[in-house]
């Protein structure tokens, strides 16, 4: 029987480690949040009606939820939605971000709050950024580890590390629970999420990012994952603290 992998252990650290083209890279996650406000219009009425029966009847979203609605079907009914991703764009070129948005992979989400959890094993090669179309209805987007809470609203953009563990919630609470989420309740959030390449200069500058932190241990893994102090970490559900694997 062969031995166990043993990986190169970095000290009281945190990495993420990604596929660039065939090979895997290492990098930090960073604690840097962009966010701002944008001049968004409200979607119109039918295109939110067939986004709650769309939410209601196929989605069925569970407290802590977040899954995909149909994009194309939205575009078709949505002429403002170039204008979103306009006023997005025009944002991020005041943090000097000229990422061309049509370029990025898009999608347009739903969510019923959302657990704490990072994205790091499926988009460590990606920053996400969040555009916000709902009303205020009391949620915050929550970054435990930095202490940052960010009321949502349409119009809230944000740009953050995919490996910084994150979460949506109930405005002053003190972390997720299905309780604040009851059945006919309005609790949902509709958001469009585009992929940034971490890889872009500018953006990894902009978040402080630092690119191949442990070479060695990105040379023996074959899938993107975070690591803590050298083992795969986890996110706690309810609180956002890191949990690392025995």
């Amino acid at each position: 029987m062969s031995a166990p992998l043993q990986l190169p252990r970095l000290r009281d650290s945190l990495a993420a480690y990604f596929r660039s083209g065939d090979a895997m890279r290492s990098r930090s996650v960073s604690d840097v949040i962009l966010s701002g406000t944008v001049d968004v219009p409200a979607p119109p009425a039918r295109l939110v009606a067939d986004w709650e029966r769309e939410i209601s009847l196929h989605l069925e979203l569970e407290p802590g939820d977040v899954e995909p609605l149909p994009l194309a079907r939205a575009r078709a009914r949505w002429s403002d939605y170039r204008h979103c991703v306009q006023a997005v764009s025009d944002w991020m070129r005041t943090l000097g971000l000229d990422e061309e948005l049509a370029a990025c992979d898009v999608a347009l989400m739903a969510c019923r709050g959302a657990r704490y959890h990072h994205d790091g094993a499926q988009y460590g090669a990606a920053a996400f950024c969040n555009l916000f179309l709902s009303e205020d209805i009391g949620l915050d987007l929550h970054f435990p580890v930095i202490g940052l809470r960010i009321p949502l609203r349409r119009g809230t953009v944000v740009v953050f590390d995919t490996g910084q563990p994150h979460a949506v919630i109930k405005r002053r609470s003190g972390g997720f629970d299905t309780a604040d989420f009851p059945p006919g309740r309005d609790c949902s959030l509709v958001f469009l999420t585009w992929e940034l390449p971490i890889e872009n200069g500018a953006l990894g500058q902009a978040l402080g990012i630092s690119f191949d932190i442990d070479p060695s241990t990105a040379l023996l893994l074959g899938d993107e994952q975070v690591l803590l102090n050298g083992a795969p970490a986890s996110v706690c559900p309810a609180s956002g603290r890191w949990c690392q694997a025995d």
